[in-house]
């Protein structure tokens, strides 16, 4: 009986339909525009794309669309949406607002991260908010506020949140008077998903240091973030919910030993696109990791404090290193976390929800659930 019980539970949460029309907001990775309609209809090119392509790109080094998402990810995301709304898909564009306004939907689920900008992940929050429509995750000044890591870093500190000390360089010309110790770490100011993060990215010299800063205010047309390295282990923490209910999911430790021989050990461009494909995946990652007690609670801890003191809202993914006396550091903060549907490519937030018991689709689901909450929607 019980088990006709669950069964007939599960058919509920999944299948019986909430009548909402949920706006599905995303940006596709360049390599793979394709036509589509406004209620997912997907018109694929003839030629190749997908993985085999994206990878093909990544060898060039060409991370100029990162952070886009894949027709894969988009595909999975209005699919599990659809187990119980109905999905309009609406590509962030140009286009966008107008779509938003004449479709007027129910709720916004943004993956959306914008093109052009500081404030370019704040882009469809920020029209959901004009047009008053209820969306996920994050509002626009928090989603700016954590895409410029040296504010994030500004308000941790002064929340005395432990964060590695810092500078910023303009141009190399400006790198003199510093007195932080070698090894360092420079990293764009304005980027994410690795985005700019190299494995030549960790500087053991004067010259080094010079030569990446260029690189960087270069090539991205923005500051350079120049960091303490954290020596230590590093994990990456999921957290989901608002208020009293936001919790954390099993830590995700990043194994540096799987990394090929030679290369620094930190979490570059090329670890997380180019060495650990669907094809020949690394171990890189242990969820849950093997933390004692104390280490869990303590990173946590800072991860939900760092949630709460940003005013991250519904979902969120939080990166942590050690310094040399295990102290956990923040060292990002993703409100739009990364959410790959494949277990082969790594995704770590679908990882820890696994962790945690969730399906992809249960995942998805259940953060669209807990925005509701927020909003009152009922």
């Amino acid at each position: 009986m019980f088990i006709f019980v669950y069964i007939y539970i599960q058919l509920n949460y999944f299948f019986i339909r909430s009548d909402m029309r949920i706006a599905l907001t995303y940006n596709v990775k360049k390599e793979e525009q394709v036509s589509i309609d406004t209620h997912g209809s997907i018109d694929r090119p003839a030629t190749t794309s997908g993985p085999a392509a994206v990878a093909s790109s990544l060898k060039r080094h060409d991370d100029t669309y990162a952070e886009w998402d894949s027709w894969e990810t988009i595909t999975a995301l209005q699919q599990a949406i659809g187990l119980r709304h109905d999905v309009m898909m609406v590509e962030a564009n140009e286009d966008a607002y107008e779509m938003l306004r004449s479709m007027r939907p129910d709720f916004v689920f943004n993956i959306a991260e914008g093109y052009k900008g500081v404030s370019r992940e704040a882009q469809i929050p920020a029209m959901c908010e004009l047009l008053q429509l209820p969306y996920l995750g994050s509002d626009p000044l928090t989603l700016s506020l954590c895409l410029d890591k040296a504010r994030t870093k500004e308000v941790l500190t002064y929340h005395k949140i432990p964060n590695a000390s810092f500078f910023i360089c303009d141009d190399s010309s400006s790198l003199n008077g510093h007195a932080l110790s070698y090894p360092k770490m420079v990293k764009p100011l304005h980027e994410g998903s690795s985005k700019g993060i190299y494995n030549t990215s960790m500087v053991h010299s004067y010259t080094e240091l010079k030569d990446e800063v260029e690189r960087i205010t270069v090539r991205y047309g923005q500051p350079a973030l120049v960091e303490s390295f954290l020596p230590g282990r590093e994990f990456t923490v999921a957290i989901m919910g608002n208020g009293s209910t936001t919790r954390a999911l099993p830590i995700v430790e990043i194994n540096y030993d799987s990394l090929p021989e030679g290369v620094n050990p930190i979490y570059s461009f090329e670890a997380k696109w180019v060495w650990d494909t669907p094809d020949q995946p690394l171990e890189i990652f242990t969820c849950p990791a093997k933390v004692d007690p104390a280490l869990q609670r303590a990173v946590e801890t800072i991860c939900v404090d760092t949630y709460r003191i940003l005013r991250c809202r519904d979902w969120s993914r939080i990166d942590v290193r050690l310094d040399e006396h295990n102290t956990p550091h923040i060292i990002e903060v993703n409100p739009l976390p990364g959410i790959l549907p494949n277990e082969d490519d790594n995704s770590c937030f679908p990882k820890a929800a696994r962790a945690a018991g969730m399906s992809y689709q249960e995942l998805i689901l259940t953060v669209i659930d807990i925005s509701k909450e927020r909003w009152g929607i009922l």
